[in-house]
């Protein structure tokens, strides 16, 4: 399905993006890892050792930076058939003590990086091609001090409605996925009432979220555009009494 597809996935070289790297490697994409992580990024190239898994510094933050990214996916590869815009960051602050500074972190990297990306490969991708940026049930509901990472997410929902409409004049698809709690790197240490609390009766993974990017991206999904799927093992649809 996928083989000889240009994938760009940021935020690729750790957490939910390595396992959405994963997923397409494994589908047979040529995968283009774009993360600000020079270190991890290196070893995760390193880890596929293969011409069909790239690693490119980037800052999504960054306009030069994004720009480069698609320069260099395009000087090696010749086009862009999926970007996955995995990378954010989830700083929490007090709300009475943060400073523009803090939230201007969190929103250029979560919100305007998607646009960024977005934004130069529509310029490049081919038609058929697909764009699914990642959320967060946070867009919904929230804790408290977690002001600037909900503006990111619910911002990324929107411009993904946006962006559906916008690229449909190229018939690009755009999606997007809300992530629940997704446990990335102590799996083993969850306890029971962290699984119990799901209707799945488990915490997900990363190849929760990787699978979702591998349906919304098949182009025999070409009815789906604009969405926001929610992956979260029904945890925002249950309802909680306190007795």
């Amino acid at each position: 399905m996928y083989n000889e597809k240009i994938v760009i996935i940021t935020g690729g070289a750790s957490g939910i993006g390595a396992g959405i790297v994963r997923a397409f490697y494994e589908a047979g994409a040529k995968v283009v890892i774009a993360d600000y992580n020079t270190e991890n990024g290196k070893q995760a190239e390193k880890k596929y050792n293969c011409e069909r898994v790239s690693f490119f510094e980037t800052d999504v933050s960054d306009e030069q930076s994004v720009v480069s990214l698609v320069t260099f996916v395009m000087e090696r590869y010749g086009r862009v058939d999926i970007l996955i815009n995995n990378a954010g960051i989830s700083s929490f602050s007090n709300f009475y003590e943060m400073t523009v500074e803090q939230w201007d972190r969190v929103i250029n990297t979560n919100l305007k990086g998607v646009f960024l990306c977005s934004r130069e490969v529509a310029k490049v991708i081919e038609e058929g091609g697909s764009i699914v940026n990642i959320s967060s049930t946070r867009a919904n509901m929230s804790e408290p001090h977690s002001e600037a990472y909900a503006a990111s997410k619910g911002g990324i929902v929107a411009l993904t409605h946006a962006l559906a409409a916008t690229l449909s004049e190229k018939k690009v698809r755009v999606n997007c996925i809300s992530p629940g709690w997704i446990e990335t790197n102590h799996y083993d240490e969850l306890r029971e009432i962290d699984h119990s609390q799901h209707f799945s009766k488990r915490v997900g993974k990363p190849s929760d979220i990787a699978r979702g990017c591998i349906f919304l991206c098949d182009p025999n999904n070409d009815f789906i555009t604009g969405i926001n799927m929610t992956i979260d093992g029904g945890m925002t649809k249950k309802m909680i009494y306190e007795e």
